[in-house]
């Protein structure tokens, strides 16, 4: 008597067979996922470079400068060029409809300044809220080095594949950060390259990390990961500052920012997001994004 494979249902319409006792799933599930990870991507970045927004900051810190009529923000920042907007999944109704066709990034996790412990990052949500909040890609913080990153490993896997499940990126912003490390010393470059391969193994589409003040180190920190590297914004500096950062780190072989408070809190966020989309996407120098955007060159 010949045994007949009988058909197996999978999620989202995949199909399979199983023989005896094994399953041999079709790949058309796997191909179509893929097919959608690659067209989110494109709708958070341009060209494989990113000038992602974060606003998360409510959660942190309250309705702070730029985030209290975030509207606004959001409009300003999406007409000077920023590719993505990155939320709490709260706020998405107000993101929306003032994003001017540029993506949507569902932040995960948070902590607040005035909690035990900024560091403990924990979740808010789900990629299956994300999607009902009509984001184009997750994101993700885990802090390496930090007494919280053995929860935060096992929470960003979880996030990565859930997010495969539904074709959705995943942007992890791999922080090195800890009581054994520190910013100043000469290895830093290493903790970050640590931080941003380890987001690489765990899954992640696209990481993002403290800049190491140079571009020669940050090269480094580049070259440990085949994930587009996108740095963070810091402490707010000068205009300048701000841009020649932003050049240094796409003259180490970066793929963009993620930036938040340097942006949002600008006297004229429209004008800073065009001087870093000059960066970003047309590979300008500082002072001639500046002179672009309309922006005065400080000393």
């Amino acid at each position: 008597m010949t045994h007949r494979a009988s058909p197996v249902p999978y999620p989202n319409g995949a199909a399979g067979t199983e023989t005896g006792t094994q399953i041999t799933v079709l790949a058309t599930l796997s191909h179509n996922m893929t097919a959608g990870k690659s067209a989110r991507l494109d709708r958070i970045g341009t060209d494989g470079r990113y000038l992602v927004v974060p606003m998360d900051h409510g959660i942190t810190m309250g309705a702070v400068k730029g985030l209290v009529d975030i509207e606004s923000t959001v409009d300003a920042i999406t007409s000077g060029g920023a590719d993505a907007v990155l939320t709490q999944r709260g706020v998405a109704p107000r993101v929306h409809p003032n994003k001017n066709g540029a993506g949507y990034i569902a932040h995960l996790n948070g902590s607040t300044t005035v909690g035990p412990d900024e560091d403990d990052k924990r979740p808010t949500g789900t990629v299956e809220d994300a999607v009902r909040a009509g984001a184009d890609a997750v994101s993700f913080h885990i802090n390496v080095g930090s007494a919280y990153e053995p929860e935060q490993i096992t929470q960003l896997s979880e996030v990565t594949s859930e997010a495969d499940q539904y074709g959705y990126p995943v942007l992890a912003m791999a922080y090195p950060r800890g009581p054994d490390i520190d910013p100043s010393d000469d290895d830093f470059h290493e903790s970050a390259g640590h931080a941003v391969r380890l987001a690489e193994e765990l899954g992640a589409d696209v990481v993002k990390t403290a800049y190491t003040g140079d571009a020669e180190t940050f090269a480094r920190v580049v070259e440990s990961t085949h994930l587009p590297v996108v740095i963070a914004g810091g402490s707010k500096g000068t205009d300048r500052e701000t841009l020649a950062m932003v050049r240094g780190a796409m003259d180490a072989g970066a793929d963009g920012v993620s930036m938040g408070r340097s942006i949002f809190q600008h006297d004229d966020p429209e004008a800073i997001t065009a001087a870093i989309a000059a960066v970003v996407h047309d590979d300008a120098g500082a002072d001639e994004a500046a002179e672009r955007a309309g922006l005065p060159v400080e000393a």
